[in-house]
């Protein structure tokens, strides 16, 4: 069975990263490698997840590379040099460019917490997303997986997963439901399905 070579880039704790591991290690990411993980912080713990699990870690720093030319030329260079077919945001802070994503057609997913298209796109992102929900007073959000294009969070719908919206939730408590409930099973789930039709394609090819 082909296994298609995956990078997953981060910038924090790795919580979505933690889950794609524990499906891999039990054998339900049959169609996935994960062979490589980028963070745009160093230091982030998500770093410590991939070293505990034998992946390769790296952290490519904006700032520290002094343009977003540079940051993605980074990046590049390391998805090269690992062979990597398929890249995983997982609460990764970076915007990137129109020529990034265009590079990586529909070989870019990611994760977004809410039900595009409500709370999305530029601004969006991590309790900010679900201090809006709540403000806005829906009763259900939930989470995305999508491609990532030029947009933020304007990229093709691969699946999404709804979480209800409890009285008396604060953006804490509805970020680690979201979390819970729709991330962690949506995020290794849309990446397996991903995969599979790459492998698919490169056999019939």
């Amino acid at each position: 069975m082909k296994k298609i070579k995956t990078a997953v880039f981060v910038s924090g704790g790795g919580t979505n990263l933690q889950a794609i591991i524990d499906r891999e290690k039990a054998g339900e990411l049959p169609h996935v490698a994960l062979s490589l993980v980028l963070s745009s912080q160093e230091g982030a713990f998500a770093m410590e997840r991939a070293r505990q699990a034998g992946i390769p870690a790296f952290a490519c720093v904006k700032k520290k590379l002094g343009s977003q030319a540079a940051f993605e030329a980074a990046l590049i260079q390391k998805l090269e040099e690992h062979e990597i077919e398929l890249i995983v945001l997982a609460g990764f802070l970076s915007i990137l460019s129109e020529d990034f994503t265009k590079r990586y057609e529909r070989r870019i997913i990611n994760i977004h917490p809410s039900l595009i298209p409500s709370f999305c796109g530029a601004g969006f992102y991590g309790l900010k997303v679900h201090e809006a929900a709540l403000a806005r007073g829906v009763k259900v959000t939930g989470a995305t997986v999508h491609f990532v294009n030029e947009i933020p969070d304007g990229g093709e719908i691969i699946a999404q997963k709804a979480v209800r919206i409890y009285p008396g939730d604060t953006p804490e408590k509805l970020q680690k439901r979201v979390m819970r409930q729709a991330e962690w099973k949506l995020l290794p789930t849309s990446l397996e399905t991903v995969a599979k039709e790459m492998a698919s394609r490169d056999l019939n090819q």
